[in-house]
């Protein structure tokens, strides 16, 4: 996974780049085809915001979230990006029982 990490009117402090890549990790265990990552952190006035991108197989995530403390800003957003991903995955999976299916069809016929 390739994290990019952008600042507007803030400075990325080794503590803040440390959080995100923590944050963002335990995002990569539940989906571990994430390919790129951009995040844009940014101050506007009194409040924080966090933007991502993720780049996934398949298809791009995005989530953003605004708070009034950076770090909040950066939890709000990982939970977004959580959520979106367990959907995303369950999109993925085969729900359809063939077998199921097949054997209903076998005894209806007797």
């Amino acid at each position: 996974m390739q994290l990019n990490l952008t600042g507007h009117h803030v400075e990325i402090t080794p503590a803040l780049r440390d959080y995100v890549s923590s944050k963002l990790e335990r995002l990569e265990r539940h989906f571990d085809h994430v390919t790129n990552v951009h995040v844009v952190l940014s101050v506007e006035k009194l409040r924080h915001k966090a933007e991502a991108t993720f780049s996934i197989t398949g298809n791009n995530l995005f989530a953003n979230a605004e708070e009034e403390d950076m770090y909040a800003a950066i939890d709000a957003l990982a939970d977004k990006l959580d959520r979106q991903i367990k959907k995303h995955k369950e999109k993925l999976t085969d729900h359809h029982r063939t077998e199921g299916a097949s054997l209903k069809n076998t005894t209806e016929g007797e």
